[in-house]
């Protein structure tokens, strides 16, 4: 067990979650912090208190150990982006080769918020749920950008800071395989039934691999990270 105490980057999705089971399963202290950036939907803010009343409930070794939630408004980054998470818009790719769902600075700003609220709490560590293998190629999403924003904020706050990304270099199938790994099939339902990544909000239909429109990226990467993962056998951990 790693003595350092972490603040998890916590959204609700399934990369979110499983990234919070990760420090639960790793570090002596877990806190998360989510943000209300004025997304479209508000699914996703209900689904972080659903999942965090599942884990809690779920996993006593790991309750003792998860600490406060905090919530952030930054309502500002909502007001000056035009994109597809903040506007009822339809979504495509932009002349810059993007989906519009991307939301510039988002993780920068995410991060760096962290970091602060980190400072004040006397946490070490910031863990988000970045990848740049399975991903909608934004680029605050990737490796180098992480580590130079780390980089960056220790050199400002006066203090070293570790940001941890455990889903970097794991495509969508590994990620539901790591949450095999940490929790078992409990694991797994609980990524399934209550954590939500869908664009569009939808908690209609329910997949195999959770609720969502079943459509748009996000519904698309992770159902077919599960597909690729029951393909290959999924093992409980």
């Amino acid at each position: 067990m790693d003595s350092r105490k972490a603040l998890v980057l916590f959204s609700g999705g399934q990369d979110s979650t499983t990234c919070l089971a990760w420090a639960l399963a790793r570090y002596a202290a877990v806190e998360t912090v989510g943000f209300d950036y004025g997304q479209r939907h508000r699914v996703e803010l209900e689904a972080r208190q659903n999942v965090l009343r599942e884990l809690r409930a779920r996993f006593p070794r790991w309750a003792q150990r998860l600490g406060e939630d905090h919530t952030i408004d930054f309502a500002v980054l909502g007001a000056i982006s035009d994109t597809a998470l903040t506007r009822e818009s339809e979504i495509k790719l932009t002349a810059a080769g993007l989906p519009n769902t991307f939301v510039p600075g988002r993780n920068l700003v995410f991060l760096t918020m962290a970091a602060a609220l980190a400072y004040r709490r006397g946490l070490d560590v910031v863990v988000g749920g970045m990848c740049e293998t399975d991903f909608s190629g934004y680029p605050d999403c990737r490796d180098d950008t992480i580590k130079a924003l780390q980089v960056a904020v220790s050199l400002g706050m006066g203090q070293r800071y570790t940001f941890e990304t455990p889903l970097m270099w794991l495509d969508k199938a590994q990620t539901w395989q790591l949450a095999a790994d940490l929790g078992g099939d409990a694991l797994v339902d609980v990524v399934a039934e209550h954590s939500h990544t869908c664009y569009l909000g939808d908690r209609s239909k329910r997949f195999d691999w959770g609720y969502g429109c079943g459509a748009c990226p996000a519904c698309e990467l992770r159902a077919a990270g599960y597909e690729r993962w029951k393909a290959m056998g999924r093992a409980a951990g």
